[in-house]
């Protein structure tokens, strides 16, 4: 199924190899992975709850079942997380991590920002004899 083109980002003796974008994901082989897997067994030694939907993780499902234990990255790769930053990885459900994918969620089981009332919506007049 490969054809004889080469890649523009290849040397002439590494055929069939896909670009080198595409093969160097910064956790899975570059200089990240150890720290990498130094967070994963931490996060799964420490966090409980799911960062995407908020249910509990049964750490005792193992992986090719929907509702496992895996790591994500809060920030994607792909989107400018750091690869091996334990702020910016989480517990979830496996089946939630795919389905979020490289996009964006927001963390279930924090509050937002405190609302602030814009001068718009505050009073224009005040009786000040009131006081």
């Amino acid at each position: 199924m490969t054809s004889g083109v080469l890649f523009r980002t290849e040397k002439a003796g590494e055929k069939n190899m896909p670009p080198t974008d595409e093969r160097s994901r910064a956790d899975k082989f570059a200089g990240h992975r150890a720290q990498f897997l130094s967070n994963r067994k931490r996060i799964l030694a420490v966090q409980e709850i799911c960062g995407i939907c908020g249910k509990p993780v049964d750490k005792n499902i193992k992986y090719p079942l929907p509702l496992s234990a895996t790591v994500d990255h809060i920030i994607p790769i792909a989107k400018g997380g750091h690869p091996s930053d334990l702020a910016n990885l989480q517990l979830a459900h496996f089946c939630c991590n795919r389905q979020k994918s490289d996009k964006l969620a927001p963390r279930v089981g924090f509050d937002p920002a405190p609302k602030v009332v814009p001068n718009r919506l505050l009073p224009q007049t005040f009786d000040w004899k009131t006081l």
